[in-house]
Formats: C-alpha cells, sequence, structure tokens
C-alpha cells in the first residue's frame, strides 16, 4: 500500500477531471507527494532512499504532436533548472535512455542530469507513455476516451510525463552552492546559493 510513483492516480482521475473542468486536449494534471522504493543500494546522501518526495506532470497530447510536446518540456525542464533554480549550466546535460534501459510503458525517456561528486546522476526525467489511458480503459471498462470539440471525434490521449524528484532537488542545489575558501588562513565552508533560492536575500549586520 506504499505507492511507489504518483502517475497512477492522475490516470485513474483523469476523466473526472476533463469532464468536471471541460478540458480540451492538451492539458497536464500535476501532483506533489510523498513515494516508496524498495532500493537495493540507498546512499549518497538522500540522493537515493526508500522514502522521498517527488514532484510529476502527466501531460495530455494528441498522439500526432507528442514529439513536439516532448521537445517543448524537455526545453522547460532546462529552463526551470536553469533560471528558475540557478544550478550551474556546466554540471547540467540531457541523456536519452537506450532501448534497454527504458520503462515498459515508455517509447521515449530523456534524463536531465547532474554532475554531482559521484558522478553524473539523474535529476529530473521525461517519459513518453503512449498507451496507459488505452490500457487503463481495457482494464476498468471506463471509457477513458477524450472528444476533438471540433469534429466529435473519440480519442486515447497520450501521455508526456515530466518528472521531478524534489528530494533530489534540494541536495544539487546543496552540491551546487558549496563552497569553500580560505580566510587568514582558515578554510571554512560558504553556501553560495542563486538569488532565486536563496532562504536570505538582504541581511543588515551591525559594523
Amino acid at each position: 500500500y506504499l505507492r511507489g510513483e504518483l502517475a497512477q492516480s492522475m490516470f485513474v482521475d483523469f476523466k473526472r477531471v476533463m469532464d468536471s473542468q471541460r478540458l480540451a486536449v492538451p492539458f497536464g494534471i500535476a501532483q506533489v507527494g510523498r513515494v516508496f522504493r524498495n532500493e537495493i543500494t540507498p546512499g549518497n546522501f538522500t540522493f537515493r532512499t526508500l522514502e522521498f518526495d517527488l514532484m510529476e506532470f502527466e501531460y495530455f497530447v494528441r498522439e500526432d504532436t507528442w514529439e513536439r510536446w516532448f521537445a517543448y518540456w524537455v526545453q522547460d525542464m532546462q529552463t526551470f533548472a536553469l533560471q528558475e533554480v540557478g544550478l550551474t549550466d556546466a554540471r547540467l546535460r540531457t541523456r536519452e535512455h537506450a532501448s534497454q534501459e527504458r520503462s515498459h510503458y515508455s517509447k521515449k525517456t530523456v534524463d536531465i542530469e547532474y554532475e554531482t561528486p559521484f558522478g553524473w546522476k539523474e535529476l529530473f526525467g521525461i517519459a513518453y507513455r503512449p498507451h496507459d489511458l488505452q490500457n487503463h480503459a481495457e482494464k476498468s471498462g471506463t471509457d477513458l476516451r477524450a472528444t476533438d470539440p471540433a469534429t466529435g471525434e473519440k480519442f486515447y490521449p497520450h501521455v508526456i510525463e515530466p518528472t521531478f524528484g524534489l528530494t533530489r532537488l534540494v541536495l544539487m542545489v546543496l552540491l551546487d552552492a558549496y563552497d569553500e575558501e580560505t580566510v587568514e588562513g582558515d578554510t571554512r565552508v560558504v553556501l553560495r546559493f542563486r538569488p532565486q533560492v536563496a532562504p536570505v536575500q538582504v541581511a543588515v549586520f551591525p559594523l
């Protein structure tokens, strides 16, 4: 009963959200929450843990537009990491999964990785999930198709899934801000946070 991901509840709630909000595809559902994984090798502080916080979108699109929306979300996630969070550009890269790496539900997966002291590690991920709603509909017997408002055509939306590890992101912010400086022969640790995430932006000290 300890959930391993956030996605399933958003797929289950898809029709309720679409109908109650009168939404047309494309649209997204987002969720933040705690998840649990039976990790074999937890370690590297909070990078890999048995319990962590996750943020996910399920962004529902027409099948013939998935590549455009996939590229949009990759770019938007990079912009978020650089401009909103203020991570160092040189420490970020994107890497597409090889076919043997991808999850069974994904047709394409790209990771945004950060260069940590223990190597390049996944910070964010984005996956193209083409069959989730159709599979849920077949197993549940509930019609989860969307309707094109212009033509009346019914179709199963495909899904772009941007995933943000919140716990990992906090760790990467700390790693990015970490610095050491020598003052009068003593070495001290300094956290040089970017203004976007600095807990204190203005301070007044006595002389």
